[in-house]
């Protein structure tokens, strides 16, 4: 039986959405659910708690994620295991269609593409994602998309989550590129930030996640995935793509400034907590009211 794992840090608007996704399955008990929540001074648990006996709520007062994943991990008894960050859509058949491929036995992990849900974002949010898309980077497997599935056997590669921010670019690296795939007929959507600055915030965060896993873990380098430089030189030679282009560049170098920046802090004071941006734009309906 399928086992899903939720961390969910102050949630609230979202929960109970991403797991009405689901509802049929979890009511026929072909999968099993647990939320992790996780330093919330909301009542995502609350909400949660709506959907049980069939969904499992776990609560810690410690915020962060990997301890949740950690807590999930000791409760889960299922396989394959599927990590759901709450605020993504992931549509029952899309999981369906994760569980699958990983039980044919070739992969040992797998994710779905991502969706940007772009409504209401602004035009420079929407060209970082237009080039965003047409970049190698983007059809990684596992990253991106809040979303990954990984089979027994694969869960072996590691013991408990370390304390990082990147937890997908962690568990990406556990294997090489026959080992992970994307599944095509499985769908993660994802809201972006609706502004340049809630957008550069997000990078920020993901690019010290990536330099983070480097610096901790080097010996997982091998298995980092293809680089850009290639494709953005090929779009750099198309003139219609240059005032996206400049977006692109500038969201990536400011956000790669800040992350670096925030690794030398981290290495001078490593016990020290980070303080991150939270873009509260990406978990609003258009509208303005929570989802």
């Amino acid at each position: 039986m399928a086992l899903i794992i939720i961390p969910a840090h102050n949630e609230s608007s979202v929960i109970q959405r991403c797991l009405r996704s689901w509802r049929e399955a979890i009511q026929a008990g072909e999968i099993e659910v647990i939320v992790v929540a996780n330093g919330c001074t909301d009542d995502t648990a609350e909400r949660a708690r709506e959907f049980k006996p069939r969904v499992e709520v776990l609560e810690t007062p410690v915020g962060s994620k990997t301890h949740a994943l950690n807590m999930g991990d000791a409760a889960a008894r299922g396989w394959p295991r599927v990590y759901v960050d709450a605020d993504v859509v992931l549509s029952l058949p899309s999981l369906r269609a994760l569980v699958s491929r990983l039980e044919r036995g070739d992969v040992l992990a797998a994710a779905p593409r991502v969706e940007h849900e772009l409504g209401g974002a602004s035009w420079a949010v929407r060209a970082f994602y237009a080039v965003d898309r047409a970049l190698p980077s983007s059809r990684e497997a596992i990253g991106g998309s809040g979303v990954y599935a990984i089979s027994e056997e694969g869960r072996k590669r590691w013991g408990k989550f370390p304390k990082i921010t990147a937890d997908d670019g962690f568990v990406r690296r556990h294997f090489a590129a026959h080992e992970r795939t994307v599944v095509q007929d499985a769908v993660s959507v994802v809201t972006p930030p609706k502004r340049l600055s809630g957008l550069i915030a997000i990078k920020t965060r993901s690019h010290f996640g990536t330099y983070e896993v480097a610096r901790v873990f080097p010996e997982l380098t091998a298995n980092r995935g293809q680089g850009n430089r290639a494709a953005l030189i090929r779009l750099a030679l198309r003139p219609w793509w240059w005032a996206k282009l400049t977006v692109y560049v500038y969201v990536k170098v400011i956000a790669r400034v800040r992350a670096r920046r925030r690794i030398r802090e981290q290495a001078r004071a490593p016990e020290a907590e980070a303080i991150w941006e939270r873009d509260e734009s990406s978990r609003l309906l258009s509208t303005g009211r929570p989802h």
